[in-house]
């Protein structure tokens, strides 16, 4: 069987592409669509593939902790780098977070119990696992990096998507190395933190 024929993940990336074009149809509902939609993806990772915990609570948080630094760190310096090039950069990070940002406690409650577990479940838990039974592993990494990056077109920013696509191969790779979910989650955690809460680029 090839993927194509696999039913859950057919209809789990059909889904995320209607969650999230309605997410972004309406800056009004983004928070509490986009909170549903990851709930959605949580049910559908949790009865598709069990949970790879393959690393001791010490160490998936020294990992987990270590790239998520790495990480923000990586974007902080591309971010630098765009903005020395004609692509108006820092206007469109500036909109994102503009129309975007948690503004409300249950926004960052959310965030950290809901939206972050959610896309590391689905994403890589689950769609690149999916994809990691039918091909080389890499190319599964690469594939569900592209997936995951798609949902967000709706948002109309470029930026966002390819923020999506590069962070979608770092995690990607991370998880083909170890083999963790909840290391991604640490890892996702504190680059979400830092990128939304404490250091916002632009």
């Amino acid at each position: 069987m090839t993927f194509m024929k696999d039913w859950r993940f057919i209809v789990g990336i059909a889904a995320a592409h209607v969650l999230l074009f309605v997410t972004f149809s309406d800056q009004d509902i983004f928070w509490y669509i986009y909170t549903a939609a990851n709930l959605f993806f949580i049910s559908i990772s949790i009865i598709s593939e069990p949970i790879d915990d393959q690393q001791k609570t010490n160490s998936f948080m020294v990992y987990g902790i270590t790239s998520g630094l790495i990480l923000y760190a990586l974007f902080a310096a591309a971010f630098w780098l765009l903005s020395l090039m004609p692509l108006s950069v820092t206007t469109h990070v500036s909109a994102i977070y503009a129309l975007f940002s948690p503004e409300f406690i249950w926004h960052y409650i959310v965030l950290v119990l809901v939206l972050i577990p959610g896309e590391e479940l689905f994403w890589r838990g689950f769609i690149q696992k999916r994809l990691g039974q039918y091909m080389n592993e890499w190319l599964a990494v690469l594939i569900a990096a592209a997936l995951y990056a798609s949902v967000f077109v709706y948002s109309g920013q470029w930026i966002w998507m390819m923020a999506a696509f590069c962070a979608g191969l770092f995690w990607g790779v991370l998880y083909v190395w170890k083999k963790s979910i909840p290391m991604l989650i640490i890892s996702h955690l504190i680059f979400d933190l830092l990128l939304i809460i404490f250091l916002p680029l632009g």
